[in-house]
């Protein structure tokens, strides 16, 4: 195997940190709910590494509740700066509760508000009633730390399936699939390539 996957991931994030002009981190999340309709979303990479690839919820949302349902995900990096994308697949399971505190610890106070005032993903009767719902947060947290909500957490998807594709001119892209197969004389993984 040329590569390690989990390596060459970090080799492109890196590089579309410093080319992308906004939200590098910025991915496209699919999940199904328990009869397999599909929804996709954006949303922001906040950890990786060996163990997988983190973002965090609501987990009332519709993600949150489909990852529950169905703990099965897709994850999708298109940097188009660099012609190139990433498709991931696997496994989630939620992050533990310390990991999801020190994150949500770390998040803006507006944010942090916000995770409280939002009733994610269920129907809103206009904008005004969001907004006074963050302002009565905001009067409730007033002088002291905001903790995070019972409701609110992350997942952490890990992967089995990582594909890397790279744009080639007249059409002739590269796609390289690697695949976990536990194997521990490849670190794991088994790489193959796939018609364009």
């Amino acid at each position: 195997m040329a590569d390690d996957p989990l390596a060459l991931f970090d080799r492109w994030f890196a590089e579309a940190q410093e080319s992308e002009p906004n939200d590098p981190d910025a991915m496209a999340l699919a999940t199904a709910d328990a009869e397999g309709r599909p929804s996709v979303r954006m949303v922001l990479l906040k950890d990786h590494g060996p163990d997988g690839f983190a973002f965090y919820t609501n987990l009332e949302s519709r993600k949150g509740a489909e990852l529950t349902a169905n703990p099965q995900a897709a994850l999708l990096f298109h940097w188009k700066s660099l012609r190139r994308q990433i498709r991931i697949a696997g496994p989630v399971a939620r992050v533990c509760d310390a990991v999801a505190d020190a994150y949500f610890a770390s998040r803006g106070r507006d944010s942090q508000i916000g995770a409280w005032a939002s009733d994610q993903s269920r129907a809103l009767d206009r904008r005004g009633t969001f907004i006074k719902r963050f302002e009565q947060y905001e009067h409730e947290f007033r002088g002291r730390d905001v903790l995070r909500p019972p409701h609110w957490s992350g997942f952490r998807l890990t992967p089995e399936r990582i594909e890397f594709w790279q744009d080639r001119e007249h059409r002739l892209h590269e796609r390289r699939l690697f695949q976990r197969d536990g194997d521990p004389a490849n670190g794991g993984w088994s790489e193959g390539l796939l018609y364009p």
